[in-house]
């Protein structure tokens, strides 16, 4: 399926000292929360009711500054008086730049434009698509064109400053259901990547071995007892290894660049150790970094805590001699590499032509050689997933619709539907009449739901939802692990908060991303899970479970970079927690994988960023000028 991508604009109301005079064409900044609180009643109000799924935006269009906003009475309602307005605040990166020592905090950041009011406002919002509507606020002076520029928002009532507002904007993605597979002689799933590539694919997952092997310091080659543990592990009389990846670290002691090419070497003989043990040739993955995270993460509450509050030049200079021997009980369980192997089952018939394969497979149905037709099945569907051969394959494998053979039937039906999607109905009708020939199925009943779950989703056929309910849960009958069936409950949830998204029935809406926040901690989560809930959490406003939900995950030396980088964007503006030394360990991690993207956050909206104004925060501005301005 084809995800579909949207920008969420996230809030932050910033927290102000009304100490200016009035000026700044008119706009009224208040002496007294009293008498802030008598003009800004209205605006209060209508901020205090608004629903969590409200969002709103400015952005420039060849120079013309646009409000836009996704709910109309919400934006009406607003705007109740002829004084009630908006006045735009243009602020440029400059202002950040790591020559200035200090940044003084000021109520305006910025250049203010002429405020706009409520007759303006109402009159000229425009319909732009379907909930998504926009209305002019300001025009960009001619001195700030060729700048990096982010646009705060004054929201105004009574000509009185009510509220400043800065955006930041998270892409953030309508997440697709949890992947169900299709059930083979074991779930195949679709092969997903985090972030926008999506391989149209799909995989048959046999089996993953994972590894972590230390290294002593400035060792980089391996004796056979240190692969040993590998070797011993692997029976590989039935699997060749398709994949290895490998993650080696250095401890943080030493020159960046001579750690990199510490592991960069340990890991290659990894690989090479590895690949020795098999003539197919590996598709192999190496990346290296310093292990930050897990030296910052192991001397907190030790006598040696104080660490974390220097840069890392600081801590790379005191890293040496006598002191560099007393910290090796710590930097020693640092250096390793973590190896993860996914193996593949030893295809017989590879070399074998598809003519050949079908002849075969069908002889084999013929003479009822059924384990021997399942290892060639198998083969045809490893030549299908790789594109080697045309899906209509499937045409000319002879399988009886009888009961001794419906592992095949089920088997060439579940590979079309993960060939092409679009075969969804016939597949359906193709399971159903398996159905028919053994009730009690459990692959066949299996496929039924998955498959239904999109029939639903796209309205594609009526469906019940009570009826369809109670079909998931009757799966455990029939003998699928409840694993599988809490996922699918994930998605039922999924499902029905989009319809209840749809009707603005915010509250039964929750009631579901409850049940999915609670749920998923039963069911066995990937990376791209993991991801993907956050997402979906964003989507439907709930970013501090989101956050929540990744924070283990990006403290672990080994986390998905796509997953990292998210948390970050949900988390970069919460002052308090940016201070702490947990958060520092994993901004380190964040650099260490990839300092391009992580200096990017800090660009203005429009190039990418967060937001640049993250630099207001002395912190973040010290580790933005550290790691990014060389």
């Amino acid at each position: 399926m084809i995800k579909k991508y949207i920008t969420l604009s996230l809030l932050i109301l910033l927290s102000l000292n009304y100490t200016l005079a009035q000026g700044n064409y008119g706009v009224i900044f208040p002496k007294s929360e009293s008498e802030r609180n008598r003009a800004c009643r209205n605006c209060f109000s209508v901020f205090q009711q608004k629903p969590k799924e409200v969002n709103f935006t400015i952005k420039n269009d060849n120079g013309n500054l646009y409000f836009h906003t996704n709910d109309k009475s919400w934006f009406n309602s607003l705007f109740k008086s002829d004084t009630d307005g908006i006045a735009i605040d243009v602020v440029s990166k400059d202002m950040y730049d790591c020559t200035i020592e200090t940044i003084k905090p000021d109520q305006i950041r910025g250049e203010l434009l002429r405020p706009v009011y409520a007759s303006r406002l109402k009159s000229g919002l425009k319909s732009i698509g379907e909930n998504s509507y926009r209305v002019l606020v300001g025009k960009l002076p001619d001195n700030l064109k060729n700048k990096e520029l982010e646009y705060n928002m004054l929201f105004l009532g009574n000509k009185t400053l009510c509220r400043y507002q800065i955006i930041y904007d998270i892409k953030a993605y309508k997440w697709d259901l949890l992947d169900m597979g299709m059930y083979l002689d074991s779930i195949s799933f679709k092969n997903e990547k985090v972030a926008d590539i999506e391989d149209e694919s799909f995989q048959i997952k046999y089996k993953t071995l994972r590894f972590k092997i230390p290294f002593e310091k400035n060792k980089t080659q391996y004796s056979s007892a240190d692969i040993k543990p590998v070797y011993d592990s692997l029976n590989l009389t039935n699997f060749n290894i398709k994949t290895i990846n490998i993650k080696a670290y250095s401890s943080i002691e030493g020159g960046l660049e001579r750690n990199i090419e510490l592991q960069q070497e340990r890991a290659n003989s990894i690989a090479k150790a590895i690949q020795s043990y098999q003539k197919p040739n590996i598709k192999t993955t190496i990346s290296s970094s310093e292990n930050w995270v897990e030296f910052l993460n192991d001397i907190e509450g030790t006598k040696y805590e104080n660490l974390k509050a220097l840069s890392k030049s600081e801590l790379k200079s005191k890293l040496v001699g006598a002191f560099s021997q007393d910290m090796e009980p710590y930097l020693k369980n640092h250096r390793k590499a973590i190896i993860t192997l996914e193996l593949e089952r030893k295809d017989i018939y590879k070399a074998k032509s598809t003519t050949e394969l079908v002849g075969l497979f069908n002889s084999s149905i013929k003479d009822g050689k059924l384990d021997e037709a399942a290892q060639i099945q198998n083969s045809i569907f490893e030549k299908l997933k790789n594109k080697e051969v045309s899906p209509n394959i499937l045409k000319n494998m002879e399988i009886p619709a009888q009961l001794k053979f419906i592992d095949f039937l089920n088997n060439n039906s579940a590979t079309k539907y993960l060939l092409d999607q679009k075969q969804l109905i016939i597949v359906r009708n193709e399971l159903e009449a398996l159905k028919k020939l053994e009730a009690k199925n459990p692959k066949v009943r299996y496929n039924l739901v998955a498959l239904k779950f999109l029939i639903w989703r796209h309205n594609i056929e009526p469906v019940n939802d009570d009826t369809f309910k109670s079909e998931i849960y009757a799966l455990k009958s029939f003998g699928i692990d409840q694993q599988l069936i809490d996922r699918m409950m994930i998605n039922y949830h999924i499902i029905k908060s989009e319809k209840y998204m749809r009707e603005r029935d915010y509250k039964n809406k929750d009631k579901s991303v409850n049940y999915i926040t609670n749920a998923y901690k039963k069911v066995s989560l990937s990376d791209f899970d993991y991801f993907s809930l956050a997402q979906y959490l964003v989507y439907y406003a709930n970013t501090d479970k989101a956050a929540e939900l990744l924070t283990k995950k990006a403290r672990s030396i080994d986390v998905d970079e796509d997953l990292l980088f998210y948390y970050l964007n949900l988390t970069l503006t919460d002052n308090e927690l940016t201070k702490t030394d947990a958060y520092r360990a994993i901004m380190l991690n964040a650099i260490n994988l990839n300092s391009k993207r992580y200096c990017k956050i800090f660009n203005a909206v429009e190039n990418g960023g967060v937001t640049f104004q993250l630099l207001a925060n002395d912190y973040l501005r010290r580790s933005y000028c550290e790691s990014c301005t060389n």
